[in-house]
């Protein structure tokens, strides 16, 4: 039963993930009063989820780079990543007592390879700040009607900061369902679609023994754009880095395709294929002239069968191989998604127009960018963004 009277509250936020996070953390340094409700038992599980594989929180990119990769979004961003972007970041982070070290490939971790002990110290900073968090908190809509322990519980806030994070991985949280509740208050919204997912392709029994294997040294291309990229054979399709990279053009229906030599030019290719004895089948020309084996020959086999025999028909089959793509993968697999609350639903301070004195930030909003850091750094940079702007209402 709800509340015969609305419990009032100087600052509320909705979402305890890195957006929700540093907005309470903003309005509690200018000297608000901030509650965080969080709908699940506890806080951040998006993060501790991505903290497993080494928490890639930054990366050191020149931020012009940086920001050019959120594409559509980049204006919108841009100021939000100037204020407070991958430099102030990395020494918020330290601030945190969190070492942070840059690898080979321009990205930047903690020393400790894991998302826990940032999260720990961070929670620490929060309560010290007179952060409330309320756990199993999940907001119910109409104006801040909550589901809790207790029963419904009615909150009414001077100012809020939505974080609610997109639509994939439910189970950790970010299940969308926040979006009925902001279309009903007339907040018009993009359609959620997936990014940074993997790609289904249905395999013969041909690859079984390759599910699980990576395709190491190609270069993948699709709808205009290329990279030399690590990805996986799975056993629905294709996932990993360099599908991800490309998972915007790839969703839109641009074909995948791979050169598998990106180091050798065609007519070499032509040359040393043609040098082989016509006698050998064409698994061992390849084998013998090119060192093609194991899963990167069983793709090339299952894309192009029949192989041509021609070595000037095979060779640029080798530069450009068309990989059988049948669409993205489910939503909820997904690292993260496109759509949500579009910049226009928005003033420049992240603002709800259609809801005064209500604030969004992070994966709600209609923005995408590949892995590389740029997730993370884009939801603490609107987050950091939001609770700037919310503190002075």
């Amino acid at each position: 039963m709800k509340l015969a009277q609305e419990q009032a509250l100087d600052a509320l936020v909705i979402g305890a993930g890195p957006a929700g996070l540093m907005a309470a953390e903003v309005m509690a340094r200018a000297g608000r009063k901030v509650v965080i409700c969080e709908g699940k038992p506890s806080p951040a599980r998006k993060l501790l989820m991505a903290g497993k594989s080494g928490l890639n929180l930054l990366n050191a990119a020149p931020l012009p780079d940086q920001i050019a990769t959120y594409a559509e979004a980049s204006d919108w961003l841009a100021p939000m990543l100037h204020a407070f972007g991958p430099d102030q970041i990395a020494a918020w982070a330290e601030g945190l007592g969190v070492a942070l070290f840059t690898g080979s490939s321009g990205r930047i971790f903690p020393h400790a390879m894991k998302a826990s002990p940032l999260l720990r110290a961070w929670l620490a900073r929060l309560d010290a700040l007179g952060v409330e968090l309320r756990r199993n908190w999940r907001w119910q809509g109409g104006a801040f009607d909550f589901a809790t322990p207790e029963g419904v519980q009615t909150l009414a806030p001077r100012v809020c900061v939505l974080a609610l994070g997109g639509a994939s991985w439910a189970r950790l949280g970010s299940d969308g369902a926040w979006a009925a509740h902001l279309a009903a208050r007339g907040v018009p919204l993009a359609p959620f679609q997936p990014a940074n997912m993997g790609f289904t392709a249905r395999w013969s029994h041909h690859m079984t023994p390759h599910f699980g294997a990576p395709i190491k040294g190609a270069r993948l291309s699709a709808g205009g754009d290329s990279l030399r990229a690590e990805f996986t054979i799975t056993a629905n399709g294709v996932e990993g880095g360099g599908i991800y990279a490309l998972s915007r053009h790839l969703r839109a229906g641009a074909p995948l395709t791979l050169d598998l030599f990106p180091d050798i030019d065609t007519d070499t290719l032509t040359a040393r294929l043609a040098r082989q004895p016509r006698k050998l089948s064409r698994t061992n020309r390849l084998r013998r002239a090119l060192g093609l084996t194991g899963t990167r020959l069983a793709l090339l086999r299952e894309s192009a069968h029949p192989l041509p025999a021609e070595p000037h028909i095979l060779a640029p089959l080798l530069k450009a191989l068309p990989v059988p793509l049948s669409g993205p993968r489910p939503m909820d697999e997904a690292i993260s998604t496109a759509g949500g609350i579009p910049r226009a639903a928005l003033t420049e301070g992240l603002e709800l127009r259609a809801w005064p004195r209500t604030f969004a930030a992070g994966e709600m909003l209609d923005w995408e960018a590949p892995t590389g850091g740029y997730l993370l750094t884009a939801c603490l940079a609107s987050g950091h963004w939001a609770g700037r702007h919310a503190a002075t209402l």
